[in-house]
């Protein structure tokens, strides 16, 4: 037996190397008035940088203007990479690396926001923008991987240092996945193999891309285990596309996630459900829908440390790619554990929005060190104006590294 990898060693992934096994997972900044970087985006990742991480992930990167999720989202566009390239400078002056993550947000894209139509497997109705997602049709299909190919381009342009692919959370690759949504009766629907076949197709786009390129960087996924709604993504069937995904050798990685934003969020943000605080969010009447119906949307999960591990060990003992622990990582423990169970690197997200200099807490004091986050999910309602933690505020400096 090997010992555990220590989390706050280099680590290799795919071509790049980070000083540490720790990412910041890409969590919606609402940084970006005019769908390009500001000062206030670059804040965002420059402070979790200054504070330890081995990488942060800049999310949400739009492939087109119709898959953002909001019309203030950045989508790639040769005006925007200027900005990015500021931002991934900063986020390397101070020793981490940078990724993109890049998607589209099918039947979750606000086409009003947007002013484009959204697409989606089938028509879909999305009540927050009260605007219907368009079928999606082949030649929609083959644009969008072609999108996911140019984005991938266009980040290497801009200097980060890696990719994400969003193939979760019911996004567009990830609706194609769900059975419930997906009712498709063509080659992109019925079994798995033709609902996986969006996904594998825009991971081997991306990489081509990559390749064809010939700049370094990395490659990885962000994955649903299972959407946690009956008739939607299951454990069984995600683990069968992750083993389509290592079997095709588009990635370098895959982070795995859990839940949908159409129909259950808090499968992933386990913890307290601010339904005042998200139906606050919102002009009248759908504030008061929110406030009327939101514990159907929004159900309550109790909150654990690394509560996606049991699902997650099932994808490690079938996979031997590089997999990344998300969900509920707040202190060196928890990393240790996630190390010791085979995994590769650790993905954490409220808790540096609550602590920035966190990690390089942890490192110089270890157990003594715990995250101040009190998983309230408040931080949630603050993505529509400007993603923070109410506990804390939102600090501006961060302790000196170790």
């Amino acid at each position: 037996m090997t010992a555990p990898n220590d989390v706050f060693t280099a680590a290799k992934l795919g071509p790049i190397t980070l000083r540490n096994r720790v990412i910041k997972a890409a969590t919606f900044e609402a940084s970006t008035p005019n769908a390009l970087v500001t000062d206030d985006l670059i804040t965002y990742h420059r402070l979790p940088a200054a504070g330890g991480v081995g990488m942060t992930t800049v999310a949400y990167l739009a492939v087109s203007p119709g898959g953002r999720t909001e019309g203030n989202q950045i989508y790639w566009r040769p005006e925007a990479i200027p900005g990015l390239r500021r931002l991934t400078a900063s986020i390397h002056t101070e020793g981490a690396a940078i990724s993109a993550q890049i998607g589209h947000a099918g039947p979750v894209a606000n086409a009003r926001s947007n002013k484009a139509t959204a697409l989606a497997p089938v028509r879909f109705f999305n009540p927050l923008s009260m605007r219907f997602a368009r079928h999606a049709t082949r030649d929609d299909i083959d644009d969008v991987m072609a999108a996911h190919a140019a984005a991938a381009r266009y980040a290497i342009d801009a200097g980060f240092d890696a990719v994400e692919v969003h193939l979760g959370h019911n996004y567009f690759a990830s609706s194609f996945l769900s059975p419930l949504i997906n009712r498709r009766t063509d080659e992109f629907g019925g079994s798995l193999a033709n609902r996986a076949k969006v996904a594998r197709g825009t991971v081997l786009a991306v990489r081509r891309a990559v390749e064809k390129a010939g700049t370094p960087i990395a490659v990885t996924a962000k994955l649903n285990m299972a959407d946690g709604v009956r008739g939607g993504i299951s454990t069984e069937e995600a683990l069968q596309t992750a083993k389509w995904l290592e079997e095709d050798g588009g990635l370098d990685a895959i982070e795995l996630t859990a839940g949908s934003s159409l129909v259950n969020p808090m499968y992933l943000f386990r913890g307290d459900v601010p339904i005042k605080e998200f139906a606050g969010s919102f002009k009248p009447p759908l504030r008061w829908g929110i406030r009327m119906t939101g514990t159907k949307f929004l159900r309550e999960y109790p909150y654990r440390e690394a509560y996606l591990l049991r699902d997650a060990k099932l994808f490690r003992a079938e996979l031997s790619m590089p997999l990344i622990l998300l969900g509920g990582i707040t202190n060196r423990q928890t990393m240790d554990l996630a190390m010791a169970e085979g995994f590769d690197f650790v993905a954490m997200g409220r808790a540096l929005l609550a602590e920035p200099d966190l990690l390089n807490r942890i490192q110089a004091d270890g157990d003594a060190v715990k995250s101040v986050c009190t998983h309230c999910n408040q931080c949630m309602a603050t993505i529509y104006s400007h993603t923070h933690c109410v506990v804390t505020g939102a600090p501006d400096t961060v302790t000196p590294g170790v």
